[in-house]
């Protein structure tokens, strides 16, 4: 298993021909029930038969600027601050997918700086992926208006299958 750090040169060829699949992780539930969803559906195949996909799980780690609206004396402080506290949560997540990951022999983690929206496409052009998975808040109509929807983005951006996976409501 292999950690990248940022976007690197877009790979020419899957590896012995899998086709790809990128499932984008942040620290949510829901990201990490669509993780579980993907494994147990595409990652876990009958006794001898080999993996179809290559997994690769993104998380995106916002610049910290965006989190601080801060300007004058000390906001240098504050920035390094919040870039230190944004890579140990990066970190938990990909650790996290990780663990859940173990049995998976094929695949690659990456913390990728930027909006997750934006991350999770180019991530797919990047490795050439086939499908997307990603997990619903399960945001009302309102809640998507002002928020934004990772998930509607990439629906309409994405050039690939994009599968949004809800978790059940009697799973919750």
């Amino acid at each position: 298993m292999a950690e990248a750090a940022s976007a690197s040169a877009p790979e020419t060829a899957p590896p012995s021909g899998k086709m790809r699949m990128v499932v984008g992780v942040d620290d949510s539930e829901p990201s990490f029930y669509a993780l579980q969803w993907a494994l147990q559906h595409f990652f876990l195949p009958p006794a001898g038969q080999p993996q179809q996909y290559r997994l690769v799980v993104v998380t995106a780690k916002p610049p910290a600027a965006c989190n601080v609206g801060l300007a004058g004396p000390g906001a240098a402080d504050v920035v390094s601050f919040v870039e230190a506290d944004l890579k140990r949560s990066s970190k938990r997540v990909i650790e996290k997918a990780k663990q859940l990951c173990a049995q998976v022999s094929d695949a690659v983690f990456e913390v990728v700086e930027g909006d997750a929206r934006n991350v999770l496409c180019e991530a797919v052009e990047r490795h050439r992926a086939e499908m997307l998975v990603v997990g619903s808040r399960g945001y009302g109509a309102i809640k998507r208006a002002v928020l934004g929807s990772v998930s509607d983005y990439c629906i309409h951006h994405a050039h690939c299958t994009v599968m949004i996976v809800k978790k059940p409501k009697n799973k919750q």
